[in-house]
């Protein structure tokens, strides 16, 4: 069973206020980060939009959850 539907908060009613209080309590329900920085505040969906807030690029080579290359040894976004 998915969290949400274990949570009740798939039945019809349920208010915002009590889908996001669930969203903060079980961060699993969001099931992606959101990444806040000076620049800006994303969720990460897909993941690699999160680069564009960032100050600095991660040290590569950095991959995506399925294996694709996001930036290369070079510290290069791809």
């Amino acid at each position: 069973m998915r969290p949400a539907a274990e949570l009740g908060l798939l039945a019809p009613g349920v208010g915002d206020e009590a889908i996001l209080v669930a969203m903060v309590d079980q961060p699993i329900l969001v099931n992606r980060s959101i990444v806040c920085t000076a620049r800006s505040v994303r969720l990460s969906r897909p993941s690699e939009v999160v680069l564009d807030v960032l100050d600095r690029i991660p040290a590569g080579p950095f991959r995506k959850e399925d294996g694709e290359l996001l930036v290369d040894d070079q510290w290069r976004r791809v």
